[in-house]
């Protein structure tokens, strides 16, 4: 009977042990992955594709599927890889210390087997799609880990590398659905390529003093001053006009309506008030409402541009 008790302990303190192990290896995973960023890189990649699908190239849900898990391991990748390369960095700031390598919880020998297999199943998953959105997605995760990741310490023109493979996602749908890279993908692209830079210098505004800790500085001046603030202003409104190109008739087969239009219109009004109100008070509040603003932004107007495509 004691020998029954003691077994019993011992399999619930395994059990235990094991659980807790698991979970641990999931957490690590989705941080050295960075799962909410990835999810919201895959959400432009779903936009792009319903975007991209007509009667010439219907949807398909098993494309769709292979999309999202093969964008996951890109976005995934390049994360990995990145958290490897900045393993020094990283420990010096409060926002990264903690990451699974950083931290020492995994070693840059796991991360980089992790990274590598992200890239060869998402290379692979992506080119059972068509050859093009694999090549993207090689392009994109090169870009990201073997120029802008380097960058970070050494410029602030690391924000204009980063905004190219930062901006793949949205065009990559689109090439998922169609298998060409034409206006209609150049478009998607050049819209998300001009959000990036009022959106990644609002976060190098309100984490500038985390950022200087391990000598990055993401902002064109490399200062918090007016002239900063004016480049985010600048780049706020090269991203309406570049938002609001599929209205004009000239972007080939992706086009919005007038109503659409308009909504896309305010949407940019709405963020470009937050930027003016950057360069008036020019504090870390101010920058990362800016910053949450341009999250909402860049969402709303992909669920605009799919509304308006299925409701015409």
């Amino acid at each position: 009977m004691q020998h029954s008790k003691k077994y019993t302990k011992t399999t619930v303190l395994n059990a235990a042990k094991n659980t807790f192990s698991i979970k641990s290896i999931f957490l690590d995973f989705k941080e050295i992955t960075k799962a909410g960023l990835a999810i919201s890189v895959l959400f432009s990649s779903i936009a792009g594709y319903l975007l991209g699908v007509n009667d010439e190239h219907p949807f398909k849900w098993s494309v769709l599927i292979i999309l999202a898990i093969g964008g996951y391991c890109m976005v995934g990748a390049s994360n990995a890889y990145n958290q490897v390369i900045e393993k020094d960095i990283d420990s010096l700031m409060d926002r990264t210390k903690n990451r699974p390598v950083a931290s020492g919880r995994m070693s840059k020998v796991t991360a980089l087997i992790v990274a590598s297999l992200l890239t060869i199943i998402g290379i692979v998953l992506l080119y059972t799609i068509n050859a093009k959105s694999a090549m993207f997605a090689a392009i994109s995760i090169f870009l990201y880990t073997s120029i802008y990741t380097p960058l970070k310490t050494v410029t602030s023109l690391s924000v204009f590398v980063g905004a190219f493979p930062g901006a793949i996602p949205f065009m990559l749908g689109w090439v998922a659905a169609t298998g060409e890279f034409g206006i209609e993908a150049g478009t998607l692209f050049l819209i998300q390529f001009f959000w990036q830079f009022p959106h990644f210098w609002s976060i190098g505004w309100f984490l500038y003093d985390d950022y200087a800790k391990a000598g990055i500085f993401m902002l064109p001046t490399g200062k918090k001053d007016r002239k900063t603030a004016l480049q985010v202003i600048l780049y706020t409104i090269w991203l309406i006009i570049a938002s609001l190109l599929p209205a004009l008739g000239y972007t080939g087969q992706l086009f919005i309506s007038p109503v659409a239009a308009v909504l896309v219109f305010l949407l940019g009004l709405w963020m470009l008030f937050y930027a003016v109100r950057l360069y008036q008070l020019r504090t870390p509040k101010a920058a990362r409402t800016l910053m949450l603003v341009s999250v909402s932004y860049i969402s709303l107007l992909q669920i605009v541009f799919i509304v308006d495509k299925f409701l015409r």
